[in-house]
């Protein structure tokens, strides 16, 4: 099994770099702009992006890039890797100067998440991981490999939620699930290491409103560690350029949670549309 050292070593150290970049920006009194009502960008996301897409490109040529902030390539493109970068999860977290936004790069191999980064320029908390490799965080000079923690118990689980937007399924879902705990948090890739750490069982998107770029580096990451990340449905998510957009939200647990949270959401999978329709006998037409 190839082990992606140098991948990996490039992913962090453009990470770190664009981190520097964030936090120059984050430092002043900086514009913001919007992209759409609710979608802030300043000048920290483009030359966060700038940099980490120059980067991939010179060490990897052949490789295709896909960033948030960068023209999207012809969704008829195909390559067995692609690069998916957020130069600036959290961005309404960064502007409401509360530390909570993090650089996140993936690598997807045929479609899976390979590899993911993840860093937090404010606190210098960096995660990493390799699917079938293992994962790790460094935090304080220290590195700590990660591995999820399997709860004793099932029940009262603690769900990762976003700080600056809720979407109004999960008071339900929380109730379904028996959620006595919220750790709230700006950016994927944060929550995601919440899990990683053992903070937090679960997170959970149930609308279509993130990106491949939102998902692979935490997808990875999180794999890396033994859990789960799949869309509502409980299916792997495909990393290629026909849909750029996780129509199917995002379900993340410790992977102990998994397959009961992915049973709970059936009925809200269903009320939104988004169950396969079942094949229907031709005599039944």
């Amino acid at each position: 099994m190839k082990d992606f050292a140098r991948e990996l070593s490039i992913a962090v150290d453009l990470a770190r770099k664009a981190g520097k970049v964030v936090m120059e920006v984050y430092a002043t009194d900086f514009s913001v702009f919007y992209k759409g009502a609710s979608d802030p960008v300043t000048d920290a996301d483009k030359r966060g992006n700038d940099l980490i897409v120059a980067g991939l490109e010179q060490a990897f040529p052949e490789d295709i890039v896909v960033a948030e902030e960068s023209e999207k390539p012809d969704g008829s493109r195909t390559a067995p890797r692609i690069w998916f970068v957020d130069p600036l999860d959290g961005t309404k977290e960064f502007v409401a100067k509360n530390g909570e936004f993090s650089v996140m790069i993936g690598l997807a191999i045929k479609g899976q998440a390979q590899l993911g980064v993840v860093y937090r320029p404010d606190g210098d908390i960096l995660y990493a991981g390799v699917v079938g490799q293992g994962a790790w965080m460094e935090m304080g000079g220290q590195h700590t490999p990660l591995t999820v923690i399997e709860p004793k118990s099932l029940v009262a689980p603690t769900l990762a939620v976003s700080r600056s937007h809720r979407n109004p399924l999960l008071e339900n879902i929380c109730k379904d699930l028996g959620v006595e705990k919220e750790v709230s948090s700006g950016s994927v890739g944060l929550k995601i290491g919440l899990i990683a750490r053992g903070i937090a069982d679960m997170y959970i998107e149930p609308g279509p409103y993130t990106k491949l770029w939102d998902a692979c580096g935490p997808d990875a990451i999180l794999r890396a560690t033994g859990g789960q990340f799949t869309n509502m449905l409980g299916e792997s998510l495909t990393y290629d350029l026909t849909q750029l957009k996780n129509t199917h939200g995002l379900v993340a647990t410790n992977g102990a949670m998994h397959e009961k949270v992915i049973n709970r959401l059936k009925p809200i999978a269903k009320e939104l549309g988004l169950m396969p329709k079942p094949l229907c006998p031709a005599w039944e037409n």
